[in-house]
């Protein structure tokens, strides 16, 4: 990552909340999985928290299905939303993955919005390119295992595997990472399931859902991260606001 970052959070409307104040003594991210999570649901739809955490010793909670990482950079987000269209509004946005195609966020290095994805197409395994068309809504099943070709616009192209952990009336969970290598100029960034995310839809009342998504990325995230913070608020932010339907270019953005 290039160019200085501004590091002032707007408060308002659909922006983020950056966590990580010293007063919050706090090792690392929670799930909602039979504990209050970390960092909390905001009383406010459709407000996104975002905290960062960096060198945590942090274990990870069962229901996430990871083995440990050695000291991981660790993004968490945390909203309460009503999504377009309802589930089957998720399922649809989960299943087009070439909708998400040039996804907009707002690059704080450019001081403008600019696509996060270059392209992204669904692929019939974990290596190589074999395009195939969109998934169907009916693949976002439980125990379904899809794989998509992304390229973003930093780290490049790479091929993710997303597995359908959960997929009822009033929850979808589902968690993906990285089936091919990540390198720029020459040189690999991440191996093979070094960046990994998991993400909690979980429906609170008929048109309110609650918002939990969780990254983590192999300690060398941390130093390519340095000074770079509102970077990550952006994209996570970006990713939220597809799947909830939102605008990723409305005003204003989540970190200037």
């Amino acid at each position: 990552m290039k160019g200085s970052l501004a590091d002032t959070i707007a408060l308002l409307g659909l922006t983020a909340i950056l966590g990580g104040l010293p007063a919050i003594a706090q090792s690392g991210p929670q799930p909602p999985c039979g504990a209050s999570p970390v960092p909390p649901y905001p009383d406010q739809p459709p407000v996104l928290t975002v905290k960062i955490w960096k060198d945590s010793p942090w274990t990870p909670a069962a229901c996430t299905g990871w083995s440990a990482m050695g000291s991981p950079f660790l993004v968490a987000a945390a909203a309460r939303f009503r999504p377009a269209g309802g589930m089957e509004g998720l399922r649809h946005r989960l299943a087009a993955v070439s909708e998400i195609s040039g996804l907009l966020y707002w690059s704080t290095t450019n001081q403008k919005w600019q696509p996060l994805l270059v392209e992204a197409y669904a692929v019939s395994g974990p290596s190589g390119d074999q395009r195939r068309k969109d998934f169907s809504t009916g693949e976002i099943a439980s125990g379904q295992t899809l794989y998509a070709h992304q390229e973003d616009h930093l780290l490049g192209p790479a091929n993710y595997r997303t597995r359908i952990i959960a997929a009822t009336a009033g929850r979808l969970v589902f968690s993906t990472e990285n089936t091919t290598a990540i390198q720029r100029f020459g040189l690999t960034l991440f191996a093979p399931g070094q960046i990994q995310s998991i993400c909690f839809l979980d429906r609170e009342s008929k048109d309110l859902w609650r918002y939990y998504s969780l990254t983590r990325m192999a300690k060398q995230a941390g130093i390519l991260s340095m000074g770079h913070d509102a970077s990550f608020v952006n994209r996570t932010a970006a990713l939220y606001r597809y799947l909830a339907g939102i605008p990723a270019d409305q005003e204003p953005p989540a970190a200037r």
